[in-house]
């Protein structure tokens, strides 16, 4: 296989660094406020600097990675004003989408729902934020993914999505809520289990949400520990 074909079976290399770079990043290998130095990462990933300073500007559009005048591209933590709004707006959204879809789920559902919460609770024992939210995400698409609204879903879609591409991981800032997200978790199940009213599936699912805000807002505006 020629050099072109090769760069075309697996991409340009500004390509293949994008890809390798937000994966670290969304993994959690890169945290927030680590320098990204173009000369270091070139040579570790076999490219000259072209390709990754590329890549990280598509990072940086997509507010992954931010610029700084004398200090360069760092990775990006979560913009505690577009995570507010974000969350304000999907505790609202969410939570209709839930109560809509609660008198559709299916057992099957549920079950995996349950299934999926317990693995969140095993995942507390040895913390690790970014495979709970993984599981967190699967969750609560379960249990919204019946809403026979499509407006409603797709703006729900579009709140989770921009939570992705903001961070991977709240729970890495706030870990001590995660054992609160699974108790409530437990309770919006049972709930729907139980067919309680949509009012009140819909409260549960809303304050669920909010109160991870809540979490997150309260350690930002923490002040720094004195040295």
């Amino acid at each position: 296989m020629s050099a072109a074909d090769t760069s075309t079976a697996t991409g340009s290399k500004s390509e293949q660094a994008y890809e390798q770079l937000k994966d670290r990043i969304l993994g959690g290998e890169l945290t927030p406020g680590y320098r990204l130095v173009l000369s270091s990462i070139a040579t570790e990933m076999g490219f000259s600097v072209v390709p990754v300073r590329e890549a990280i500007r598509r990072l940086e559009a997509e507010g992954l990675v931010h610029f700084e005048r004398n200090v360069g591209a760092t990775v990006a933590g979560i913009d505690p004003d577009l995570y507010l709004h974000t969350m304000q707006t999907l505790s609202i959204i969410e939570g209709a989408a839930t109560a809509l879809a609660a008198p559709i789920i299916g057992a099957e559902e549920l079950q995996k729902a349950r299934t999926l919460n317990e693995q969140m609770r095993e995942v507390l024992s040895n913390f690790d934020p970014v495979r709970f939210t993984q599981l967190n995400t699967e969750f609560h698409a379960l249990l919204y993914a019946p809403c026979p609204n499509p407006h409603i879903l797709d703006l729900v879609h579009r709140g989770w999505n921009r939570l992705d591409r903001m961070r991977s991981s709240v729970f890495r800032y706030v870990p001590d809520r995660a054992q609160d997200s699974v108790a409530e978790h437990e309770n919006l199940l049972n709930l729907i289990e139980a067919k309680a009213s949509a009012a009140d599936v819909e409260h549960a699912a809303r304050a669920h949400r909010t109160n991870t805000l809540n979490a997150f807002l309260a350690q930002a505006h923490q002040p720094p520990s004195p040295i």
